[in-house]
């Protein structure tokens, strides 16, 4: 059965370009198709040849579908690339995307949580709702960053196999290392007048780290080749992601499906990693 292709949500942007040409070389990597999807409300979607721009409702929405094709086309001729303009408002193209996709790849502009809220980004909204893995990629990095391997940020508080199939088997594509990481802040007993009991520190950072090793045993199973570190730190989750995640090529982390209501989409570690990753970041619905 033919692989669902990687989907790219494109705006016309410079972050969107970024994340078409990011897109094309995963999808080069992984065998798969590259569909580029730009979605207006306002679209005619009726034949226009011959009319001058300012007569052609969907001019630049063609404009921008083609430049990308064309860059995409320009990095990797044989990849097979399908244009798609779509009469929708985008949220709810990319979520049906999502659906008939391997993955969502989307510009972020790495807006904080407070800008971002009320400008009501559309990228962190496909993230937080969509099905299937959301990758969110950034313009203007430096030439250097990406050059690492792959860094996977699980919580052992809940199911964390979605996170690692994907962190692994973008590992395995692009023939890198990972690096599973745990930050779990201290519980209460931990703290002593002078600060963390070294002795309980340890405690909890040996429990934590066979936890962490059991949940990564089956899938070091199923990919060998992949070559595996697991950190537990102690502290702040979202740090201890970010700290070991400078200088990969990819960051790996989970979204609950199923959340409270009144409740952020993103949890805390995703925001942070979402808003300050410098590599792509990868966020993954789990159960």
């Amino acid at each position: 059965m033919e692989q669902a292709p990687i989907t790219v949500g494109l705006d016309g942007s410079p972050e969107s370009l970024a994340a078409a040409l990011w897109a094309s070389d995963e999808a080069e990597r992984r065998g798969l198709g590259l569909r580029l999807l730009h979605a207006w409300v306002l679209l005619a979607g009726e034949p226009s040849t011959g009319l001058p721009p300012d007569k052609d409702q969907d001019y630049w929405a063609r404009r921008i579908v083609r430049a990308a094709a064309a860059a995409v086309h320009e990095r990797h001729p044989d990849l097979s690339v399908t244009e798609d303009l779509v009469a929708e408002d985008p949220e709810t193209a990319l979520l049906r995307a999502a659906g008939e996709s391997t993955m969502v790849v989307l510009g972020s502009r790495g807006l904080d949580r407070v800008a971002s809220f009320f400008l009501g980004d559309i990228s962190l909204q496909a993230a937080g709702r969509a099905e299937r893995p959301v990758v969110l990629v950034r313009a203007g990095r430096p030439a250097a960053a990406g050059a690492g391997g792959v860094v996977a940020g699980v919580s052992l508080h809940g199911p964390c196999d979605s996170v690692l199939k994907f962190a692994f088997e973008t590992a395995a594509a692009r023939g890198v290392p990972l690096h599973v990481v745990h930050g779990c802040p201290p519980p209460v007993q931990a703290y002593a007048p002078w600060g963390v009991d070294p002795d309980v520190a340890g405690e909890i950072s040996k429990a934590a780290e066979a936890q962490l090793s059991r949940a990564v045993e089956p899938w070091c199973e199923r990919h060998p080749r992949v070559e595996v570190a697991g950190t537990v730190r102690l502290g702040s989750p979202a740090r201890a992601v970010l700290e070991v995640a400078e200088g990969a090529a990819m960051l790996v982390v989970g979204r609950r499906r199923h959340h409270p209501p009144m409740t952020p989409r993103l949890g805390n570690v995703a925001q942070a990693c979402v808003h300050h990753a410098a590599c792509p970041v990868a966020v993954v619905p789990h159960d």
